[in-house]
């Protein structure tokens, strides 16, 4: 691998700072508010295009009615550190090779250093008519913050019938998402005195529950307990929503496929999630249109002065708030070796935490690392649903991201393998 202070820009941009940092959402804002805690005299600039900042974990809750949207937003220029330039445009380009990253209004920023961490595309185009009918005729997402206030209008006022949830192939933001309202539906609807007049179906891509096998146990316990009828290798590729018809293509043990119609009164749909555009046809991405770092250190593979972290990144980790708030210590370690040409001193081992909401005050805290290793915080079976966990993800967690993580803050509740 080629040194990194060896390395120049191949033309010399008007603008330019030692460090760039693509994306200001939770990975980019935690890693300039480290670097700058580190050395505020450091120039690091952070490029994003928006005006507004989500806490996304919280999107869950508010299709469940237990957050409002307003708790799980902040003005973008309220987050960004003192001394940090904000750079308010979107990234047309990468440009590795010249030390470049270029602009949508024309400009070709430098830089000697880059964090990128864009996130991801989540891809609403890929399932036919979604679309045109999301946010009306009983189609809602979690994964956007309006629709999951429209989840939420459809939960509270659902009079039975049948209420279908899809979850494609990984990866995606937030394995347990998919399922977590499910779960607190069929709590409320039992709280309603309306479970046994409703038929609730999870129709997801895989043929698990649940990616660490570890955690299917509790999980299919709350599936028994709501009656919820799980259809695997059930990939949704179509939607008509005036119609109340979804259609997925249903693969066999052979291989085999067809397409299969369902009615709904109610679909809670979570769109086939890959790498931006902008990654996927940059000299950063793998082949599967990630951002290529090593899996151990964040640097990338290939070139010496980008490190990446977040969902755009290559890592095979659950793409999580909580992975980022455990990767952004160990890029801003290694960023600052590599600024000195030294080895790295830090690695990542996957963690990732998943809080599976399984009713309305009980949480199943999935933490796991590479490899499906259970690596938990707290020496309890986490397997058991706990009423604590439930706090922890609506009190706590909350208040660690806006208060502690995005200013920096190194705090960390020590995980490690546990047996059980």
């Amino acid at each position: 691998m080629e040194a990194v202070q060896d390395i120049r820009a191949a033309e010399a941009p008007g603008l330019r700072h030692r460090i760039v940092i693509v994306g200001g959402g939770a990975a980019g804002i935690t890693v300039a508010a480290a670097l700058k805690r580190h050395d505020a005299k450091l120039d690091v600039a952070i490029v994003e295009p928006s005006e507004s900042h989500s806490y996304q974990p919280g999107w869950t809750l508010v299709g469940a009615g237990v957050f409002t949207r307003r708790q799980t937003e902040r003005e973008e220029r309220s987050l960004i550190p003192k001394g940090v330039t904000w750079i308010k445009a979107a990234v047309s380009a990468f440009d590795p090779d010249s030390n470049l990253v270029r602009m949508s209004d024309g400009r070709a920023l430098g830089y000697d250093y880059l964090v990128a961490c864009p996130g991801l595309k989540i891809d609403w185009d890929a399932i036919q008519g979604l679309k045109d009918t999301l946010g009306k005729n009983g189609v809602c997402s979690n994964y956007r913050a309006d629709m999951a206030e429209y989840a939420w209008e459809l939960v509270r006022s659902f009079q039975g019938g049948t209420a279908l949830f899809t979850q494609p192939a990984m990866p995606i933001k937030c394995a347990g998402a998919p399922q977590k309202i499910m779960y607190m539906m069929g709590d409320h609807l039992r709280r309603a005195g309306r479970l046994g007049s409703s038929k609730l179906k999870f129709c997801l891509a895989g043929d698990a529950l649940f990616g660490v096998p570890f955690f299917v146990p509790p999980l299919q316990r709350a599936v028994d307990d709501y009656g919820i009828d799980v259809c695997y290798r059930h990939d949704l590729i179509a939607i008509d929503g005036a119609a109340k018809a979804a259609l997925f293509s249903v693969t066999d043990k052979d291989g085999v496929a067809r397409d299969v119609e369902m009615r709904f009164d109610m679909i809670h749909v979570v769109p086939p999630q890959t790498g931006l555009d902008v990654v996927r046809e940059s000299p950063l991405a793998n082949a599967a249109g990630w951002i290529d770092v090593d899996s151990a250190t964040l640097r990338h593979i290939r070139y010496a002065n980008v490190f990446s972290l977040g969902d755009a990144a290559s890592t095979t980790n659950a793409k999580t708030a909580a992975a980022v708030r455990l990767q952004s210590p160990i890029v801003v370690a290694n960023l600052l070796a590599a600024m000195q040409d030294k080895p790295m001193p830090k690695t990542y081992d996957g963690y990732g935490s998943c809080p599976l909401t399984v009713a309305l005050g009980k949480i199943v805290l999935a933490e796991f690392a590479y490899g499906g290793k259970v690596t938990p915080s707290f020496p309890l079976d986490p397997r058991v649903p706990r009423k604590s966990m439930w706090y922890l993800k609506t009190k706590f967690l909350p208040w660690l991201y806006w208060s502690h993580m995005l200013k920096g803050g190194t705090i960390d509740i020590r995980h490690r393998e546990r047996g059980w």
